[in-house]
């Protein structure tokens, strides 16, 4: 199917009773997908709160690329939350339903790879640091953070050489144009997040609720 073609059935009444298809089987997976194998409504209607704010946050835009991209007030930090409390598996699963989420509020599809690399699969990055959750003691919620939004750094790069390397501007090659231009907004924001992770108040509360989900899954 041509990018076109994409954009056009995305656009579409059915395109997005079909993207909304697959975010509830996200969430009938987050809900049975706990280690001890039965349903756990807690854990999926704080993923689905997760989500929601994920959302909410990527409206408050700090500053906003002209290529696309922008430095949000936190949005990237309730799919991390996802995976430091509750697991890779639904921190994945969180993350690619916020992916799809924006796919389906603001759907920009030139190719089936990057409708994939920019949406569910770079959100869905975001929750690869899950399995550090528990082990970098104080620092534990700051490396899952930087993790994850390293994942989707490299999902943005990707996306920028494969598709959108003809906007570089001259003096830039595709690669070093995408590794500069998507390093920018995704550190900006990386680095404000940091400071805020880092609070003892937030990282306490943050520990505890991780603690409390992994005794409860």
């Amino acid at each position: 199917m041509t990018g076109e073609k994409l954009q056009a059935f995305f656009e579409s009444t059915a395109g997005q009773i079909t993207v909304v298809a697959v975010i509830v089987v996200l969430f009938l997976l987050i809900l049975i997908s706990g280690r001890k194998k039965k349903m756990d409504t807690k854990t999926m209607a704080v993923c689905a709160l997760l989500t929601a704010m994920s959302m909410a946050l990527s409206y408050v835009t700090l500053f906003r690329m002209p290529q696309g991209g922008s430095i949000t007030l936190f949005s990237m930090v309730p799919i991390v939350l996802a995976g430091y409390f509750y697991g890779t598996r639904r921190g994945l699963m969180v993350g690619a339903a916020v992916g799809l989420l924006n796919l389906l509020f603001g759907p920009y599809v030139i190719h089936p790879v990057q409708m994939l690399l920019d949406y569910p699969i770079a959100f869905g990055a975001l929750a690869i640091g899950a399995p550090l959750r528990e082990k970098c003691g104080k620092l534990s919620l700051t490396v899952t953070y930087l993790v994850g939004v390293f994942g989707r750094y490299v999902c943005a790069v990707l996306s920028g050489v494969i598709f959108f390397g003809a906007y570089a501007p001259e003096g830039f090659n595709a690669w070093t144009w995408s590794l500069w231009y998507n390093l920018t907004y995704l550190a900006v924001e990386g680095i404000i997040t940091v400071v805020l992770l880092n609070v003892p108040q937030v990282r306490h509360a943050f520990e505890k609720i991780r603690d409390q989900a992994i005794a409860e899954n």
